[in-house]
């Protein structure tokens, strides 16, 4: 999706995309920034108020050179450069890039949430889509569909690995894991609010003229992503507070794409370190060294997720949603199993664990059948798109029956040792 929204050229003309080069130019911006910007930290010791001040200007900044310097490249350069992006990411110190770019990235979500908040309340847009359609979508049904979205303001597998092996490590004080993960828990969900007031109203923004402009430039690119799609309904609606659309799509663009970066490296270095734990106790010394080694680690991590991007996003997205929610379903057992061993009542989450692993493996489970019977009828599979995901579906699975049944079977015993 990111290449996507990057993607300088339109797909049916090859004319360049400005919002998109524009978006491109503040990312690339934003990592060589951020990496001097944490050298700066790491020799000056200031306060939190004059590294807001420095850290707002910076910016500014960045998003004035880049709307003037757009970087116009294609989908598939782009990508290239995202999993180089990636790769450092995930091997260099957390205060030499991560960490401050994720500082810096956290004032443009902020700022996307206020100016899409007074959007919505100043412009009030009208709702256009229906709220129930059918049962069955162009996405499959709507349960266990539904229960496998990725709800990061609910419950989410990949949050559990975020907070175990990248938050814990920058908090000072266990107290404040209550603020930083319960408020980010609220603005998520905030966000996801936000998400479907814009996108149910986009049409209605489309037919009252707001949006025609920007959609005839960006609709037929081939990067109208939905992250694309986003940034132009918040666009629409900031736009009657008087801000240019000409802009404005291109820092909504940066916006939403600065999300999915964020993402994209922290999944990197957490995929990275679960695989080098995954080897920890290994006897074999020579061996040991090789699988526990960051850049042998990175590299595998990132070659599989190159795998499963030759398919597209939303070729994955089920299994992405499945496999994601199918985690917090073990995380959830697995506290279970903690609590009860530490003495302590954990029924408040044998429902909700109870649900997840039944709708994670009936997605999982239908992913499979419809990649078998695809086979079936066609009389071939891709190995590397729908092979590679029937594969990684059925391990995934049988993974997640494996550590439910131990699990389980360990709540059943009337003692825990």
């Amino acid at each position: 999706m990111v290449e996507g929204t990057f993607n300088g050229f339109s797909a049916t003309d090859g004319s360049t995309v400005h919002s998109n080069g524009a978006a491109a130019s503040i990312s690339m911006l934003y990592i060589f920034v951020a990496m001097a910007f944490g050298l700066f930290l790491k020799k000056h010791k200031i306060n939190e108020s004059l590294k807001l001040v420095i850290g707002i200007a910076l910016i500014v900044l960045m998003l004035v050179v880049g709307i003037a310097f757009p970087i116009y490249l294609d989908k598939t350069t782009w990508g290239y450069i995202i999993f180089i992006y990636i790769f450092f990411a995930s091997i260099t110190p957390m205060w030499l890039l991560k960490q401050p770019r994720d500082y810096l990235t956290s004032f443009l979500f902020i700022g996307m949430i206020i100016a899409a908040v007074i959007g919505v309340v100043v412009y009030n847009p009208t709702i256009s889509t229906p709220a129930f359609t059918t049962f069955e979508t162009a996405s499959g049904y709507m349960v266990p569909t539904l229960f496998v979205t990725i709800a990061c303001g609910a419950v989410s597998g990949f949050h559990s690995l975020v907070s175990s092996e990248t938050s814990s490590k920058q908090i000072s004080n266990e107290k404040d894991m209550l603020q930083v993960g319960y408020g980010s828990m609220l603005l998520e969900s905030l966000l996801a609010i936000l998400v479907i007031v814009v996108v149910g109203s986009l049409s209605s923004l489309v037919s009252d003229g707001t949006l025609n402009a920007t959609l005839a430039t960006l609709g037929t690119a081939d990067g109208a992503t939905p992250f694309t799609k986003f940034a132009v309904g918040v666009t629409g609606l900031i736009s009657k507070l008087g801000f240019p659309q000409e802009y404005g799509i291109c820092v909504m663009t940066m916006f939403v794409s600065a999300l999915a970066l964020s993402t994209l490296d922290a999944v990197a270095r957490i995929g990275r370190m679960s695989f080098q734990e995954l080897f920890q106790d290994s006897n074999d010394s020579s061996l040991y060294k090789i699988l526990t080694n960051k850049y042998f680690a990175t590299l595998i991590t990132l070659f599989f997720g190159y795998l499963l991007s030759l398919g597209g996003y939303s070729n994955v997205w089920s299994i992405f949603g499945a496999t994601n929610q199918l985690l917090a379903a073990m995380v959830l057992i697995s506290l279970s199993v903690f609590f009860k061993v530490t003495g302590r009542n954990g029924k408040m989450l044998y429902i909700p664990m109870t649900i997840m692993l039944i709708m994670t493996i009936s997605s999982l489970g239908l992913s499979v059948y419809s990649i078998l019977a695809a086979w079936m009828s066609s009389g071939t599979i891709d190995p590397l798109t729908s092979g590679l995901q029937l594969v990684i579906a059925i391990l995934v699975m049988a993974l997640g029956i494996l550590v439910a049944y131990l699990d389980i079977r360990k709540l059943l015993q009337s003692k825990v040792a």
